[in-house]
């Protein structure tokens, strides 16, 4: 059997984020989140995987390769081009992505599965594609339903008594939503619906392809269905994803890692003394990391792997990726540090090098940090080391 991964996107809404790492590769608690998806795939018997990558696509490619340690194949089709020497990604779109793969060479012969490659689904794909034979669709989403308040985050789904699709909203206004039940962007096709996708251009499934099976009155239908889905879309999408995994609230993410404390996890080697730290868990902390006397880690937390936390630093309810050194006195709640980021919950962020705060919050590999100048100081003094970064967040 055969399935698409969607990875070709920029991932705006994750930045700062994706400026360095696909969303694909987006790690939830070390493991990229596509990984899941592939042992997904691999579980209900689909083990010919197409993946359109573009933006950072070496990355994707480099760690996957042809899917052998997976246990599928994986190829890859590219969406750019070169100019001057420099690997330019341009995005055809899902559905264009599709049709420039079965223009190629005819991949797609038979009932097939397309994932977003941005989310953690528990899904029973074997009973999905049941269902969209069933009904004799050329097209079936699979959908999900939600609190009536959250759905101006997604794009709503109309259907009839029979489940046949008749309307989309996309994020609607609570009160001018027609429904309770959204697109999870899990879809199954038939080979019929090349037929409906122009040939190189862009083309969109959600916006473009579903808008015009409707309006064709095609056999397009919801599968309506109750399964774990955790959304990554969007910097808070994450930031909640992290919580729930280190909560123990998905199934398919283990905490990796020895418990050293009741809910506290690490990996290899980390260089703590937890007598003389005030933690509280869930925690993990990746291996190789240094945690000084006198720092506060408060769950649901993440440290990754090769982090140094000083003195007095404060970690609360806040995902740290790895080689961070966060400062003496620094706290950070609720708060995502990425590189040079400091990101909010909310998804606002700042360049802690552009602020000049980056002898509080830094790469722990740097060798050249110095004393910072007394107006450094008092600027860190002035903003609050709870966050210096939370007012400018």
């Amino acid at each position: 059997m055969k399935a698409m991964i969607l990875a070709a996107g920029k991932g705006t809404r994750v930045q700062p984020i994706t400026h360095v790492i696909p969303k694909p590769m987006i790690p939830i608690l070390q493991k990229p989140v596509m990984e899941f998806l592939l042992e997904l795939l691999k579980e209900h018997g689909f083990k010919e995987v197409m993946v359109n990558v573009s933006h950072l696509a070496e990355e994707i490619e480099n760690y996957f390769r042809d899917g052998q340690r997976f246990g599928v194949e994986i190829a890859y089709s590219f969406e750019g081009r070169i100019e001057d020497g420099e690997l330019i990604g341009d995005a055809l779109g899902s559905a264009g992505g599709l049709k420039k793969i079965q223009d190629f060479q005819p991949f797609f012969d038979d009932t097939f599965v397309v994932l977003c490659g941005d989310a953690l689904i528990d899904l029973d794909l074997s009973e999905a594609v049941r269902r969209h034979r069933e009904k004799g669709a050329i097209a079936s989403l699979v959908t999900k339903r939600v609190p009536r308040d959250q759905v101006s985050s997604y794009g709503v789904v109309v259907t009839d008594e029979q489940d046949c699709i008749r309307a989309f909203q996309e994020k609607p206004k609570v009160e001018e939503a027609l429904s309770d039940t959204i697109n999870t962007g899990i879809y199954i096709f038939e080979p019929e619906i090349f037929a409906h996708i122009p040939s190189g251009q862009p083309f969109d499934i959600g916006s473009d392809l579903f808008p015009k099976l409707v309006e064709l009155g095609s056999p397009f239908y919801a599968l309506p269905m109750d399964f774990e889905w955790v959304d990554i879309g969007k910097v808070p999408d994450y930031w909640q994803a992290i919580r729930s995994v280190l909560q123990g609230e998905v199934r398919q993410v283990g905490i990796p890692g020895k418990e050293v404390r009741p809910r506290v996890y690490t990996g290899l080697n980390v260089a703590a003394n937890w007598d003389t730290i005030k933690v509280q868990g869930p925690v993990y902390v990746g291996g190789m990391t240094r945690i000084e006397d006198g720092a506060t880690i408060l769950g649901p937390s993440m440290i990754g792997p090769s982090c140094h936390i000083c003195e007095g630093a404060v970690i609360d309810n806040s995902i740290i990726f790895d080689y961070s050194r966060i400062g003496p006195g620094v706290q950070l709640v609720e708060k995502l540090v990425f590189g040079r980021y400091c990101v909010g919950k909310n998804g606002n962020h700042f360049d802690l090098q552009e602020a000049a705060l980056d002898w509080l919050i830094t790469d722990a590999r740097r060798q050249d940090l110095v004393e910072p100048s007394p107006q450094q100081k008092a600027m860190a003094e002035l903003l609050g080391t709870d966050l210096t970064l939370g007012q400018a967040a």
